[in-house]
């Protein structure tokens, strides 16, 4: 008598794609040495299904394939993965806030150096130059805007953004505070509005990895807002050491509408500055 074979249940759906997922950001880390294996799952989920439409491709498996295989198409992955949404005065309250409680507190400084972490295509860099300007610390201040995805970082350095944008970005500004009119501040040509140069002089656009890079310098302002909603929380809480390692005695920390300090260890080595717009500052 045949002895009846039991058939294995076809593996699930969801965890097999879990699964490739785990192989293909695995595999990003060990060949380009981007870690992206802690970010957030459900975005990065979303992020690897849009890639895989461009590509063309029905599987994450196939995906990696031409990520391992295709330059290319590692360059198409990486900006695709990498969060570049921004806008110049994004949250105009924040910038106010800035202007208001951050700045006097500039003032005590001889020289102001900032990080600005994932800059993305450099818009709030350029904002906070201006900033700076209006309120007379422009010349005594450098920027170091970083971000991991160095074709970003060739955008954010040219400073030419579309045109139609310019009157979003101009009420942003007046919300902000703008002392001045906001056309001064760039030329438009075509359907392009190209920045100031003027904009650029302080201002160092780096590549920077915040999930594998060391601190690079000490700081009277870090400024990295809506970048560690991606994290997971261990990410989120080592962004955080590097931060408070990277930011001087009662230097200032700002964060993203949706990013708090609440939970993290770090949590009782800052006061708030202004707690509503996420502004901070380093106390011990």
């Amino acid at each position: 008598m045949a002895v009846p074979v039991k058939r294995r249940a076809p593996p699930d759906t969801e965890n097999v794609e879990a699964l490739e997922l785990e192989l293909l950001l695995e595999a990003a880390f060990r060949l380009h040495g981007y870690d992206f294996r802690n970010y957030a799952r459900t975005s990065m989920r979303r992020r690897v299904a849009n890639i895989m439409r461009r590509e063309e491709v029905a599987t994450i498996s196939a995906l990696q394939n031409k990520v391992l295989h295709d330059r290319a198409c590692w360059e198409r992955f990486l900006s695709g993965v990498s969060v570049n949404v921004s806008a110049m005065f994004r949250d105009p309250g924040f910038f106010l806030a800035f202007r208001r409680h951050a700045v006097p507190l500039l003032r005590t400084y001889p020289f102001i150096r900032i990080w600005q972490a994932g800059c993305s295509l450099g818009e709030e860099a350029y904002s906070l130059a201006i900033l700076l300007e209006e309120e007379g610390l422009y010349d005594r201040a450098l920027i170091y805007a970083t971000d991991i995805n160095e074709a970003t970082l060739r955008q954010a350095r040219e400073g030419i953004y579309p045109a139609e944008l310019m009157q979003k970005y101009t009420q942003n500004y007046l919300h902000s505070g703008g002392q001045r009119s906001f056309s001064e501040y760039y030329t438009a040509r075509y359907e392009f509005a190209i920045l100031r140069p003027t904009l650029q002089r302080n201002i160092v656009f780096s590549q920077h990895n915040l999930v594998s890079d060391a601190p690079f310098n000490e700081f009277n302002v870090i400024l990295c807002r809506n970048v560690m909603i991606y994290f997971n929380r261990t990410l989120q809480e080592r962004t955080h050491q590097l931060f408070y390692d990277s930011l001087g005695t009662f230097g200032i920390l700002g964060l993203g509408s949706r990013e708090t300090l609440r939970f993290m260890p770090q949590e009782h080595l800052y006061e708030p500055l202004v707690a509503t717009e996420k502004l901070y500052r380093r106390t011990a």
